[in-house]
């Protein structure tokens, strides 16, 4: 008898249940996050922030949008909604690599072993028509996301096996190993939507353009289709007063304008048609907004979050195309875009050189790999170019002179090699067939940079077309990969997971939802990018993410283009701003109203000191 009751007692004391802790943070490697329990409000807040008055913004996206919620591939939706309309389980700070705190979920319990993760849900969470945010609600907006939503939902969340109602109030996600560090982040990170409103509407197209019902700072008040959407502040809304929330979310009015043209956007913010523009041209953010308003300081340019790691941006070659398939192709090609020239005489010399799929971030491979980081490669070696073990990736530079002969005849070696020889004012294949290829482009103003860049390849007989189409167009041939090359970007997270296999996985390469736009199938990068999500510590995912960083450096997969020294930021100087940005985000979120028509910077002094005497 006491044999079996010592080995009750030792399994109840390994049950990880038993060890489970409540918390109301998740950090990714279970290091301590920032602000401790029982902390009153963020660093890069002002807690004291006043309520009130309105701020109006250009969207993020290109062209009209043709349903509000962001949560699906089908067409455009309102990335607003997420965050202003949905309030996730859990809040991820703007100054921590990837940190969360609850916010509809107040706790939150990891087991030890990292094979599930249980919700606690806060009582005083509510939907807009002030019913309670449940377990239901979770369990059905993970199914919903997981099999109507987006690609992005299926990849990111493969591990999880089911999810578990244990109460109204509690819910468990019971996953299929403990290999992915970042799932029970992404997992917390998700919206809550509400099963009664939505059960019996059409979420597979985007749900059209009735205002869903929402649990967070504000709601959809009025909606101009295609053109813009407007939302109040939620009075005495459930999660005002917690502190991951005090002094966010301060303006009682937003609305965000959509444009299909960035210049006409430009155009209708310098009339005062809204307050706000992220600005993606040099040129444009150079001297596109002189006056005597940004002279006067009534206009504010500025690159926010400069210390924040940058999107990549690049042309991507489509390699399913026979011609790019040949990586001495893609490596002779990307010889011949001169981004020195064409920062200098079109970019004002703003931007810095992209090489890097993690650009301005500690995952970057900027150094030859230590001994830790070659172990990681060296199963891969003879399927991955020799160079990604002995040197160090750098792109191609030239004097800025626009004469790039030197790179130019290099490129021509590169081609001889490949099979491709001169034929009269053209360079053809064994079969007769010209080197030619067509870049589609979706965006008005960027064949800028690309006719320099087919003058280039003309000089050594490469056909280089330029295919305009609208915004519609652009989209259906993108996700049907009905072309050569594109401009894409790719978003860059200080703590990456399987969100990656979104843009570089195999399995995604096809699929219309994916951001594969590469078509990449590569065993050594899928090897990887499981490595990244399933490394145990920071200095482990840091060496699999620059291992992975080398490996597409040196496949010539894109031709790295480059990324704007911060966030890229126009806005009438009317607002105020917490005296410590957020890191990693512009932090519109953390602002307020402190006039209703633009001041000069005389003025805004003057009103800064009158706020900062009353404690504002």
């Amino acid at each position: 008898m006491l044999p079996r009751l010592t080995a009750l007692v030792l399994c109840l004391f390994m049950s990880p249940t038993l060890f489970a802790t409540a918390q109301s943070a998740l950090t990714v490697y279970g290091e301590a996050p920032k602000y401790a329990p029982g902390f009153q409000h963020l660093d890069y807040v002002n807690p004291n922030a006043p309520k009130g008055g309105s701020l109006r913004r250009s969207s993020l996206e290109s062209g009209p949008f043709d349903h509000l919620v962001p949560y699906v591939d089908k067409g455009t939706g309102v990335a607003e909604i997420d965050g202003w309309l949905y309030a996730p389980l859990a809040y991820r700070s703007k100054d921590e690599p990837y940190s969360v705190y609850g916010l509809v979920a107040q706790q939150m319990e990891l087991a030890p072993n990292r094979t599930w993760l249980r919700f606690y849900l806060n009582p005083a969470a509510r939907f807009d028509d002030g019913s309670p945010i449940t377990a239901q609600d979770v369990r059905y907006t993970f199914e919903l996301l997981t099999t109507q939503g987006s690609l992005k939902y299926r990849q990111q969340f493969v591990d999880v096996a089911e999810v578990v109602v244990e109460s109204p109030t509690q819910v468990r996600f019971v996953f299929k190993n403990n290999e992915s560090r970042t799932l029970p982040l992404d997992l917390a990170t998700l919206p809550v939507l509400p099963e009664h409103w939505w059960r019996g509407r059409n979420f597979a197209d985007g749900g059209g353009f009735e205002a869903p019902l929402g649990s967070g700072p504000y709601r959809v008040s009025a909606v101009d289709a295609g053109r813009s959407v407007n939302f109040e502040r939620v009075k005495n809304w459930w999660g005002e007063n917690l502190p991951i929330t005090r002094g966010l979310y301060n303006f009682d009015a937003l609305r965000v304008e959509f444009f299909s043209d960035t210049d006409v956007s430009r155009q209708v913010l310098k009339a005062g048609g809204f307050d706000y523009n992220r600005e993606f041209s040099a040129t444009s953010f150079t001297i596109g907004y002189a006056g005597a308003a940004l002279d006067q300081g009534r206009l504010i340019r500025e690159h926010l979050a400069p210390g924040a790691a940058q999107g990549a941006q690049g042309f991507v070659f489509n390699l399913q195309k026979p011609l790019f398939q040949d990586r001495r192709v893609r490596q002779a090609i990307a010889l011949l875009w001169d981004f020195e020239w064409s920062n200098r005489q079109m970019m004002r010399s703003m931007y810095l050189r992209q090489r890097s799929f993690f650009s301005h971030s500690e995952l970057s491979a900027t150094e030859l790999p230590d001994a830790e980081e070659l172990k990681i490669l060296e199963p891969w070696r003879g399927r991955i170019p020799d160079q990604v073990f002995t040197e160090v990736f750098q792109a191609p530079r030239t004097d800025g002179s626009g004469i790039i002969r030197g790179q130019q005849l290099q490129a021509l070696k590169l081609l001889e090699e490949a099979g491709w020889k001169p034929w009269g004012d053209q360079l053809v294949n064994a079969a007769g067939e010209p080197l030619h290829f067509t870049f589609l482009n979706g965006q008005k103003g960027f064949e800028r940079l690309l006719l320099p860049f087919k003058r280039n390849l003309a000089q050594i007989g490469i056909g280089f077309d330029i295919r305009q189409v609208d915004t519609a167009q652009y989209t259906n041939r993108v996700r049907s990969r009905d072309y050569d090359m594109i401009v894409a970007g790719y978003p860059v997270s200080q703590a990456p997971g399987r969100e990656m296999f979104n843009y570089f996985g195999a399995d995604g390469a096809d699929d219309p939802g994916s951001n594969n736009y590469m078509v990449l199938r590569d065993p050594a990068v899928d090897g990887l990018l499981t490595g990244l999500v399933q490394a145990d510590n920071r200095e482990s995912m840091l060496r699999h993410a620059r291992a992975l960083d080398r490996v597409l450096q040196w496949g010539y997969y894109w031709i790295p283009n480059y990324y704007p020294p911060g966030i890229s930021t126009v806005w009438w100087n009317r607002f105020g701003r917490p005296a410590i940005a957020p890191l990693y985000d512009a932090g519109l979120e953390t602002w307020w109203e402190i006039s209703p028509t633009a001041l000069t910077q005389t003025q805004m002094q003057q009103r800064t000191k009158e706020y900062a005497h009353v404690g504002l």
